[in-house]
């Protein structure tokens, strides 16, 4: 039945809100994922060091690529090939171009409603700007708890059940004794707040994407005339008669658009609850800065372990293969040794490891948005998550897929709802942003600039 559900909702509800919201947004701000794609980087100012307010736009970049790039760039690009074919890619790729506007507007807007509690940083996402710009009271609490239920559970799940099978696999330790491993180390990082987390994304995440990065690479380069040949199957299973009369073309978009939200989080309103706690000068500069993750997870990461799997033969269309993280870790083997799979699964172990924190500190920011909390509930948040780390660590795939692909969906619904009435207000922050770069100056957001909007003073005075 939990499956059932599931795939109604992707099937007809969520793949329809994810294209309606993502392409409005694309077609009203003239594709400015890709008009201002330049403009990404020069969004990264404030380098290593935050400021009293906030993390800095680079700090608060690694945070949500820590929480993008994890079991979804290695195991999940291996299940959507594996149950929807090698098509599933291009429905990825798709649903990354239009993610791309979707995060940016949604972080964004984060950043515009963004509170101060009183503490060293800010809060802010989908709940504050649904409270604060719609009041939706009743909804912005929904969300809270479907927040906390999906990031702080279930993609943990996910995430642990990827990391011990790919140590399991690859040095034969059972998966009861590195999830306890898992827990030990991850007791230690939730317990220091969101600038350890941010301290050790900062170090270790763009190590860890451009060592993974350079991993593929050299595989593709060895194979570069296999690769446009790979690339015809993408294309091919993607839109080819063989899968409709299969019934392969839709069940390549339900897996593509699944693994693809699962890995990038664009339209999950995930991310922007990292967003906010950014310290810019705009909204929109921390907005774009978060669509260029997007693209640094989907368009660049997911697509080179997806080309991996296919130019191996560990892959095959019409057998039985190998399961999530163990289909990539065998075709890195087939083209580096047995190493490869070694190494593989310790770049799983760094990706999962901050991803986990990331989603904790989620859990902890829908925690922190109800006012009458108690003292013990966020020590017991995290108590729970170590819980969930070592049970996720020996449990089955189809468990604990299904059930964060169903709170992954009602999460993003949600969201998607707030992002369609909020619209206007963001393309409003847009025409300011590029009014003021077309005049040659860096953009300064003013309260002044949205009058009628209840803009925190604290955040933007």
């Amino acid at each position: 039945m939990l499956a059932t559900v599931t795939d109604w909702l992707w099937s007809y509800v969520l793949i329809s809100a994810l294209l309606l919201v993502g392409l409005r947004l694309t077609w009203d701000a003239r594709f400015v994922q890709l008009r201002l794609f330049k403009e990404m980087f020069r969004g990264l100012s404030g380098g290593f060091s935050g400021t009293d307010k906030g993390l800095s736009s680079f700090q608060a970049l690694v945070v949500s690529v820590a929480g993008r790039v994890g079991g979804g760039n290695i195991a999940g690009v291996a299940v959507a090939i594996t149950l929807g074919g090698p098509g599933a890619l291009f429905w990825m790729w798709l649903i990354a171009l239009i993610g791309m506007a979707t995060s940016l507007f949604e972080c964004a807007l984060a950043q515009l409603y963004k509170q101060s509690d009183g503490s060293e940083t800010y809060r802010g996402g989908p709940a504050y700007f649904m409270r604060f710009g719609l009041g939706w009271s009743v909804m912005s609490v929904i969300y809270s708890a479907l927040l906390l239920v999906t990031i702080g559970f279930g993609f943990n799940a996910v995430q642990t059940y990827s990391v011990t099978n790919s140590i399991e696999s690859a040095f034969a330790i059972p998966t009861w004794q590195s999830g306890l491993v898992l827990t030990a180390v991850m007791a230690a990082i939730l317990f220091g707040g969101i600038r350890r987390l941010a301290a050790v994304s900062q170090l270790i995440v763009p190590i860890m994407v451009a060592g993974y990065f350079v991993l593929a690479i050299g595989i593709l380069i060895a194979n570069i005339t296999e690769v446009p040949a790979a690339l015809g199957v993408i294309f091919k299973s993607a839109f080819g008669l063989e899968q409709v009369v299969g019934g392969g073309v839709a069940t390549a978009i339900m897996q593509g658009a699944r693994r693809g939200l699962f890995s990038n989080e664009a339209g999950l309103g995930t991310v922007p609850n990292v967003a906010a706690t950014a310290d810019v000068t705009h909204p929109i500069q921390q907005g774009l800065v978060q669509s260029l993750s997007v693209f640094i997870d989907t368009i660049i990461l997911c697509t080179c372990t997806a080309l991996i799997i296919l130019l191996s033969s560990a892959y095959q269309p019409d057998a039985v293969n190998p399961q999530g993280v163990v289909l990539t870790q065998l075709a890195v083997a087939e083209q580096l040794g047995g190493w490869g799979e070694s190494l593989v699964s310790i770049f799983l172990v760094l990706f999962a490891t901050t991803t986990i924190a990331y989603n904790c500190y989620l859990g902890e920011n829908s925690i922190a948005y109800f006012a009458n909390r108690p003292s013990w509930a966020v020590p017991a948040f995290r108590i729970s998550v170590l819980m969930m780390i070592a049970w996720a660590s020996v449990q089955d795939l189809g468990t604990v897929f299904s059930f964060s692909d169903l709170t992954m969906a009602l999460l993003a619904i949600t969201n998607m709802l707030a992002l369609w009435y909020l619209a206007p207000i963001g393309m409003k922050l847009l025409k300011d942003f590029e009014a003021q770069l077309k005049g040659g100056s860096a953009p300064v957001f003013k309260r002044e600039t949205l009058p009628e909007e209840k803009i925190d003073e604290g955040s933007w005075s």
